[in-house]
């Protein structure tokens, strides 16, 4: 980030002017500076001062300062690249969609807000200033662009030693970013693959230091803790399906390090500045990938054509092992989880591979082949997670996904994810993998626990203990000040008072960022759940107010509405969602279930039903169709509907136990007997269907012996 001005703007300000469906935008200077013309937030065209530059290859953006400290990055950015490689020109950075004022991704609304999208990662020592009162930012940094400390940490100290020519630990800084401490890589001559010669004793520290601008994540805390784990300050993203493929790779831009620590590299011991010098910016070996490699990959076995089965110089490891995605238009990005590829995984799930990636004329299974007559079934027996997340995401899948919590070879990104999949009903091994993630020495587990751990009954939240409350941790300590709002009173006196500190932590948190609507919903849910309705209210309506095609918040207030008995506000906020986007299968759903329970049965029928055209991969909106219909006496209608959803999710636990409930009203007891075998080889030594399958059993006999 710099200020604009001659030495810094690399765009064409010349007069020249951009078409974005319809719009010219004008950008052109005069004696006191850069300026843009474009539409506003009104839908009017106005001229802008460009106050800073933002980047500098492959794009550079820039930054404009609108009232109340709100400073905004333009959606339109100047492409640095060489003309030879298509740059040296102007574009959009979202060139096939129509972004109009309104929307969140408008360069005037949040999402392109530098006070809180993007400052902290691109200026030293950042502090927000937000004051919610006034929507205004009083936005601050120490150093305009990312200085020493923004690493190292305050520097004072180690001026100090410096001028007292007699350096202490860590030459003053308060963080020791070394990982190595004194380690090297030593080659296998046999595998040829280099090992550390030291086991790694310590968490690293520079993933965790460099993860704070490197990764999905969200801010938790105005200042940064050097020198402790991600999760003290901000919340990384798992590995959800709208950011990742099932199998880990990168799909939105989620930058580095969710990838890398899935890696077995990053098991193995391997750090940033193994591979990258933080200073220069550049590879350690120079500008060739390869080298970098090399340094713990034999190039005799791993460069030989023996190996990647190409030509010398038409193949990379990167190119097979770090494939990239572009963002920003221009921006390719390596992903770091180091991959081998499965096009097997392509043909079975949908997930990309290297191999197809390149030969675009080509399909999975010719892939497949080809790595199976080089490399024989060894490399699709590999462990993997993929398959099982796709088996959670679609029904119960709890056993698969125990075998990717217990397996070593798995980062703890990705058995964190795989625990927020466990689906009930939970077994006795499930409740074990559960309790042991509580304890588990990656934080990102013991967040993922918690999560799981609020959707158990109030006995089961409680007796599986309160640790969280006072984990080392601050983004754990907030997640259980979650999974125990509400549940005060049950808590020990020590507890109680651990949860009103969490509970403080977590208020301070999320007001900080108060300027987000996802920031007010966790507070509206927050207060709910401690039974502060009113304190709930202010919070949801204010995240409507800023975001009003918020379908959680929506349907969260609605609900709230039809609890304190007004239900009238709520069919009102729901149907105003409807008018926004009559395609949301969310809001058809939340307005059916409140017209269901507010006895008008039909309208609420047909709302469901319309959740359920829109959004038929929904097995939720499925279900509870069917027993809506089940319980207006539409019986034929519900069966027919939930046979055809067990036959597309096989595996979903609801489904299964309500036809053979439904089976059994009707005195079909060969059928419910058939339905609760299938439910009981699913579920072994499940109380519920144990009993099921004993009474039907009776019935059964009683029917073949009168």
């Amino acid at each position: 980030m710099q200020e604009a001005n001659g030495s810094t703007v690399l765009g064409d300000f010349s007069n020249a002017t951009f078409d974005y469906f319809g719009s010219e935008t004008l950008f052109h200077r005069r004696e006191e500076g850069y300026f843009v013309t474009t539409v506003d937030g009104h839908g009017q065209l106005a001229e802008f001062r460009i106050k800073y530059t933002f980047g500098v290859e492959p794009l550079q953006q820039y930054l404009v300062e609108l009232p109340r400290g709100h400073v905004q990055a333009l959606p339109f950015a100047w492409d640095t690249r060489p003309r030879g490689q298509g740059g040296q020109r102007w574009f959009h950075l979202y060139p096939e969609e129509n972004i109009q004022p309104g929307d969140a991704l408008f360069w005037t609304g949040r999402e392109q807000n530098w006070n809180y999208m993007c400052a902290e990662c691109h200026s030293t020592q950042v502090e927000l200033g937000y004051t919610p009162k006034d929507d205004a930012f009083d936005t601050s940094y120490a150093e305009i662009n990312v200085g020493c400390e923004a690493c190292h940490g305050p520097g004072s100290r180690h001026v100090a030693q410096v001028e007292g020519d007699a350096f202490g630990a860590n030459s003053g800084f308060p963080v020791n970013l070394d990982d190595r401490r004194g380690a090297t890589w030593q080659m296998n001559p046999v595998s040829g693959i280099a090992r550390r010669s030291e086991v790694r004793w310590h968490p690293p520290r520079q993933p965790e230091a460099c993860g704070r601008c490197h990764s999905r994540r969200g801010l938790l805390a105005p200042e940064y803790e050097f020198g402790r784990p991600l999760t003290e300050t901000h919340l990384p993203a798992l590995l959800e399906d709208s950011l990742y493929f099932a199998d880990g790779q990168i799909h939105g831009e989620v930058f580095e390090y969710g990838s890398f620590v899935q890696s077995r590299m990053y098991q193995a011991g391997v750090s940033c500045s193994d591979c990258h010098n933080p200073h220069s910016l550049e590879l350690v070996t120079g500008g060739s990938p390869n080298n970098v490699c090399a340094q713990c990959h034999s190039p005799a076995r791993f460069a030989d054509p023996e190996h990647h089965r190409h030509g010398q110089a038409d193949v990379g490891c990167v190119d097979c092992h770090m494939t990239a995605r572009t963002y920003m238009v221009v921006d390719d990005r390596r992903d770091h989880s180091f991959r081998v590829p499965r096009p097997d995984l392509t043909g079975s799930i949908g997930t990309p591979n290297a191999c197809t990636g390149c030969h675009t004329d080509q399909d999975a299974d010719w892939a497949s082949e080809a790595m199976r007559a080089w490399y024989g079934t060894a490399v699709f027996e590999r462990p993997e997670f993929a398959t099982a997340l796709v088996a959670a995401r679609v029904g119960h899948a709890n056993a698969t996904l125990r075998e990717v919590m217990t397996a070593p070879v798995h980062g703890g990104i990705v058995r964190a994810t795989a625990l927020t999949l466990l689906s009930h009903p939970l077994s006795s091994e499930d409740y074990n993998v559960l309790g042991a993630s509580l304890a588990d020495p990656d934080p990102l587990l013991r967040i993922a626990a918690q999560r799981v751990l609020r959707r158990l009954p109030v006995e089961s939240r409680v007796r599986f203990g309160t640790a969280g409350l006072t984990d080392s941790v601050r983004a754990v300590r907030l997640e259980a000040a979650v999974t125990f709002a509400g549940l005060r009173d049950l808590l020990t006196e020590e507890d109680a008072g651990s949860f009103d500190r969490a509970a403080d932590e977590h208020l301070a948190a999320y007001t900080y960022i108060a300027n987000r609507p996802e920031a007010l919903t966790q507070l509206g849910d927050f207060s709910l759940a401690a039974g502060e309705v009113e304190q709930a209210l202010a919070h949801y309506r204010a995240s409507l107010a800023m975001e009003p095609a918020g379908t959680v918040t929506r349907v969260n207030l609605a609900d709230l509405y039809r609890r304190i008995g007004r239900e009238d506000a709520a069919e009102r906020l729901l149907r105003e969602g409807l008018s926004i986007d009559g395609s949301n299968a969310a809001l058809h759903h939340a307005l059916g279930l409140l017209l269901v329970r507010t006895g008008r049965h039909g309208e609420g029928l047909e709302a469901l039903r319309d959740a359920k055209r829109l959004n038929p991969g929904d097995r939720r909106f499925v279900y509870v169709l069917g027993i809506a219909l089940n319980s207006m006496g539409e019986q034929e209608d519900a069966v027919e509907l939930l046979e055809s959803a067990h036959h597309e999710f096989p595996a979903d636990f609801d489904i299964a136990w309500a036809l053979a409930t439904i089976y059994l009203d009707r005195g079909e007891i060969p059928r419910a007997l058939s339905m609760s075998a299938g439910l009981l080889e699913r579920h072994p030594g499940n109380p519920d269907v144990l009993a099921l399958q004993a009474s039907l059993t009776v019935m059964s006999s009683d029917v073949g012996h009168p």
